[in-house]
Parts: structure tokens; C-alpha cells; sequence
């Protein structure tokens, strides 16, 4: 069963909000989905990062994605994000394509689908020759051991292969690598708010 990732466009909208409200269901608050203007937002400000996966033309997932500079400073998602709306944060002489979310139908998951789609936003990276592919990871396993461990600490364990985190170790696998800690990225309880930004590099590109 092969996985189709193509551009959203505002006509995807209600396919969209069924994918988040099957991933994210209640007591998630409905009003933290994605609203149609911020997904006409993303359709007018950065249209090539705005994709959806389909199987046998059902949408199954999507994933959102903007530009920017990377400088390495701290930030949270509402910062990097615009709050969801990336027409303030998106900037199209960065060097970077920062993923801002990512969402696979529960019933679609373990298909490829979430890998499609990582491997469709490292090809638009080489596309349009940008340094990196960056993304703020939550870390859910970590409320379990936070008494043991420090954000840092629990990172490195994972980037050893000593623990395993359901969302990290995926990241890992897709060929990233955790740059830094972030803390109070996104309200997150699993996480304790904490996130690490992860990094893909262009191949194409020397580093430097």
C-alpha cells in the first residue's frame, strides 16, 4: 500500500481537521487544531511546505513546514510557529526548513505514512538547497524518568540507544540528531514542556 504525499490546499481542510481530531481526540481541546485560516495561512506563505499523505486517495497525514535562519538561540513553538499561523515567522532567505507539526491518523500508523512524509521534507530541502532539515522532537518517555534524569541526561540516553522514547527514537532512525534542549517549548505534559531540536543535514551541502 503506497503512501502519496502531495501539496494541501484550503479544499483539503476538513480531511485535515479529521486527521488531528483522530490523532489528538478529547479531552485535547478543539480549539488547538488547526483552524481554516491558519491552513489558508500556510497555502499562502509557504506553499511547498504544506503537505498531506494520502493512501488510495484518503488523507491519512500531513505535516507543516516553514523557513528560517537558524542562529541556534532558544525558542519555543508559538515563537517559531506564529502561533500557527507562520506568515510573521517565515522566512524565505533562511537556510533552514523547520517542521512546526507532523500527524498520522491512529489507524494509519506503522504504515510508512509519518516516513513519507519525513523523507518528502528532506527532498524539499535538497530542492531548494537549504543547510538543514530542523524540528522541535517531543520527548514523552521522559516524565517517567525525570527523577533520575535531566533533560540532557535523558537525551543522551536515547541518542545511545540506552532508553528508548516513542518520538526521539523514531527521529533518530529518520537519520536526525538532537542539536539542543529546549525547555517550556509546548505545553506538554508527557514531556514536562521540555522538546529537543533535531537536525537533518543537506547531504548536497557541505557543512559549515
Amino acid at each position: 500500500m503506497s503512501v502519496r504525499v502531495r501539496t494541501y490546499t484550503l479544499a483539503d481542510y476538513p480531511g485535515l481537521l479529521q486527521v488531528q481530531r483522530e490523532a489528538f481526540p478529547p479531552p485535547f481541546p478543539e480549539e488547538l487544531l488547526w483552524s481554516k485560516e491558519q491552513i489558508r495561512s500556510h497555502i499562502e506563505t509557504f506553499p511547498e511546505g504544506a503537505m498531506v499523505a494520502e493512501i488510495d486517495g484518503e488523507i491519512v497525514g500531513s505535516a507543516t513546514s516553514l523557513i528560517i535562519q537558524y542562529t541556534g538561540e532558544p525558542h519555543t513553538w508559538a515563537e517559531v510557529a506564529d502561533h500557527g499561523f507562520i506568515r510573521n515567522s517565515h522566512q524565505p532567505d533562511g537556510d533552514s526548513l523547520y517542521g512546526i507539526d507532523l500527524c498520522v491518523r491512529p489507524s494509519f500508523r506503522g504504515r510508512g505514512v509519518a516516513r513519507a512524509l519525513y523523507e518528502a521534507r528532506k527532498a524539499l530541502v535538497r530542492r531548494l538547497g537549504l543547510k538543514r532539515f530542523l524540528a522541535g522532537c517531543r520527548i514523552p518517555g521522559y516524565h517517567q524518568v525525570h527523577e533520575q534524569y535531566s533533560a540532557e541526561e535523558y537525551v543522551e540516553k536515547v541518542k545511545n540507544g540506552e532508553l528508548n522514547d516513542l518520538v526521539l527514537t523514531f527521529m533518530i532512525k529518520q537519520g536526525m540528531r538532537p542539536l539542543q534542549v529546549l525547555p517550556e517549548y509546548l505545553e506538554d505534559e508527557e514531556s514536562l514542556n521540555f522538546a529537543v531540536l533535531v537536525e537533518w543535514q543537506n547531504p548536497d551541502l557541505k557543512e559549515g
